[in-house]
């Protein structure tokens, strides 16, 4: 897909979800003058295809290339989850093409921020170690993918859940070993990823960043950890929301995005 009739907004979702994702969100977008663009990352809900490895900042320069493929050489990102993290490294690589950023519901590896009440109550603190662990997910996983992806869905949705059908897609999206392997690559390159976010650390953006969190998952600490990354950074909390906001609670999603996007300017 490429963007017209708008300026483009390329939206990266993360794990262990795919496209439906932004299903809500995008004639919401579409009808406010934008052009949403969805990108599926190597491997998360979709083939790897040409993806050689999971590093955050090797993906972002994978998706700089495509998106220039599609003749998209200026555009907002959106970023959920692992897209956050993938977005906010291209945002830094490639100042010139990125004129706004908006990051939902993601703290990138290496930085040190508490999630509040009520979120640590609901988001998941096991999935990060157990599938880092070599070998542990490989021998556990397959054949029990309702219980692996259905839990962490369902815990980090919160209070509010997701709908049926949906996490029904999403389980089934990942019911393959080519997308255990590459979902267990995504936690697994953490060292890496904390690398990279380190030196952003010693040379934050100036980008301007959207940072959105649900109430019953990060919360305030997507903002707080976007602080130490970027210059600009506008907070709001989703008040029903878990790890999905874009789905939880699209339309008051989908206007803090527009009001912040239609403030940067399109195309500034």
């Amino acid at each position: 897909m490429t963007a017209s009739n708008g300026w483009p907004v390329v939206l990266l979702h993360g794990w262990p979800v795919t496209e439906r994702h932004w299903d809500s969100l995008l004639p919401l977008l579409s009808g406010s003058g934008f052009a949403p663009v969805p990108v599926a990352l190597p491997g998360l809900g979709t083939p790897v295809g040409s993806a050689t490895g999971f590093r955050k900042s090797d993906l972002a320069d994978h998706l700089i290339d495509e998106l220039s493929n599609r003749g998209l050489t200026r555009f907002s990102l959106v970023g959920h989850d692992w897209g956050g993290t993938v977005a906010l490294l291209l945002a830094a690589a490639m100042p010139q093409a990125v004129n706004a950023l908006v990051i939902e519901e993601e703290i990138l590896p290496g930085i040190d921020v508490d999630i509040p009440a009520p979120g640590a109550d609901y988001y998941p603190t096991w999935h990060g170690p157990f599938n880092r662990t070599p070998g542990l997910a490989e021998q556990l996983v397959p054949g029990r993918e309702d219980a692996y992806y259905g839990t962490f869905l369902r815990q980090s949705a919160g209070p509010a859940g997701l709908d049926p059908d949906t996490l029904r897609s999403y389980i089934d999206a990942y019911t393959t070993a080519d997308a255990l392997e590459a979902g267990l690559g995504y936690y697994r390159a953490r060292p890496d990823d904390i690398t990279d976010v380190r030196r952003l650390q010693a040379k934050p953006i100036h980008t301007p960043v959207l940072a959105l969190g649900g109430r019953y998952a990060m919360g305030t600490a997507v903002a707080d950890g976007l602080r130490t990354l970027s210059t600009q950074v506008t907070g709001l909390v989703l008040e029903q929301s878990g790890h999905y906001p874009a789905e939880q609670e699209p339309e008051p999603t989908a206007e803090a995005i527009v009001d912040f996007l239609s403030q940067i300017g399109r195309g500034s």
